[in-house]
């Protein structure tokens, strides 16, 4: 067993100090954005022709794409074949282009996304300009696990998205803090964030926090780091300036102790072991990463490394509990590095710890009078099974090494309980 101790700290600041403007109304902000190389390219599949490629942009609004399409595999949705096209964008911003009039096929306006393209069609697009994302506050609960007037440790509920972004506007971590730190609605025009999941801790970090056109000192928390909207555990914000750049450093310099647990369908191939492969966004499912090797040609993976030492293995085998501590911060790297060592997290529809999966690992390990009890508790699973159980870093102000740790919640406990009476083997601490 996994010996998980709570380290709940709190300190409640009666007044917390923060860099916002003395006129508490409604201003407008934006967020500074990661400057980034975006191209129109060919992604090696039938929906893209042989076009020499256009030089990398930085900025995808006002962008204009006129091509007829060359197809071989019948028929394409629209907003399928114009992602393709122009790389690194997102199918929400080109869906939002459709829908607002900007695109065309054979000289006829289509404002559906799900309309089909085919060879010889003539396609005209121009790429809308980003519509402003409204974060308000919202009186929603936070567990807080350590508060000063300089940083907020939070423990994340899985389900919760970190940051307001189209799809998710309410109902996010920033909305929470935003109320917990009696701040103003603010609002952004975020870069591409289409989900919770676009942009890896390592990017983050470059990205500054908000700034008034009035005044340039930040007047919310800096978010430092982010969690997948499934994941749940240990997440710090910064509350200044200093804080967030002191913190964003440490980040960058990969000196954060981040220690995840998950449960896993299969064990690892060692008790313990270092995975290097690159990350990069699986050119076939845009909300999915793919680990790589590297003789695979896909020149968007970037460097990625976790370590991994099995805790427990469990149910005669067919599933472990692993811990994960990451060297690098990229995009749903312990997911996708599980899936690449062929032990994909249990319940993560996404990278292949499908439930049908788990089922039938458990089928040929328990007993027929199990299956109906343990079908019910899979099928209730609605994310993976991954939780930040350890944080830790040097206070910004104090120079201190601070640490905290917090238990796994109850979806994740309750089946890592029903796997142990199955059965349970504890691993030596090498």
């Amino acid at each position: 067993m996994i010996s998980i101790c709570s380290a709940r700290a709190i300190q409640a600041a009666p007044s917390i100090q923060l860099f916002f403007p003395r006129n508490r109304g409604r201003i407008s902000y934006d967020v500074l954005r990661i400057a980034t190389n975006h191209s129109v390219r060919c992604s090696g599949s039938d929906e893209c022709g042989d076009e020499t490629l256009p030089e990398p942009r930085t900025n995808y609004a006002g962008m204009r794409l006129e091509e007829i399409v060359e197809t071989k595999s019948g028929k394409v949705r629209l907003d399928s074949w114009i992602s393709c096209r122009i790389d690194g964008i997102s199918r929400a911003r080109v869906q939002s282009s459709i829908r607002a009039g900007l695109v065309s096929v054979n000289g006829r306006v289509i404002d559906k996304a799900s309309h089909n393209v085919k060879a010889g069609d003539k396609i005209n697009c121009t790429i809308s300009e980003l519509q402003p994302l409204r974060a308000e506050p919202e009186d929603i609960y936070l567990d807080i696990v350590y508060e000063d007037e300089h940083v907020l440790v939070v423990n994340k509920p899985a389900h919760m998205v970190v940051h307001p972004a189209p799809g998710n506007a309410t109902g996010t971590l920033v909305n929470a803090i935003l109320n917990h730190c009696s701040l103003p609605m603010v609002t952004t025009t975020n870069e591409e964030l289409l989900s919770d999941t676009d942009i890896s801790d390592d990017e983050l970090n470059s990205i500054e926090i908000l700034s008034s056109r009035v005044s340039e000192a930040p007047i919310r928390p800096g978010i430092v780091h982010r969690i997948d909207k499934g994941t749940s555990g240990l997440l710090v914000v910064a509350k200044d300036e200093h804080a967030h750049a002191h913190l964003s450093a440490q980040f960058k310099q990969h000196s954060i102790e981040r220690v995840y647990i998950s449960l896993t369908c299969g064990v690892p191939p060692s008790t313990a072991g270092r995975i290097e492969v690159p990350i990069g966004r699986d050119p076939n499912n845009r909300i999915r990463m793919s680990a790589v090797s590297r003789t695979n040609n896909n020149s968007n993976a970037k460097y990625a490394a976790s370590r991994y030492k099995v805790i427990e293995n469990l149910a005669q085998g067919g599933f472990s509990l692993v811990e994960w501590r990451l060297e690098t911060g990229r995009t749903h790297q312990i997911r996708a590095h599980a899936k690449y060592m062929g032990i994909p997290l249990l319940g993560d529809e996404v990278y292949g710890g499908t439930k049908s999966m788990a089922m039938s690992l458990l089928r040929t390990r328990t007993s027929s009078s199990c299956h109906s009890q343990l079908m019910q508790l899979v099928s209730s699973l609605e994310r993976p099974c991954l939780h930040a159980l350890t944080l830790g870093f040097i206070h910004p102000h104090t120079g201190k090494n601070i640490r905290f740790s917090c238990p796994p919640p109850t979806d994740f406990a309750e089946i890592l309980g029903q796997l142990r009476q199955i059965s349970t083997k504890k691993v030596t601490k090498s």
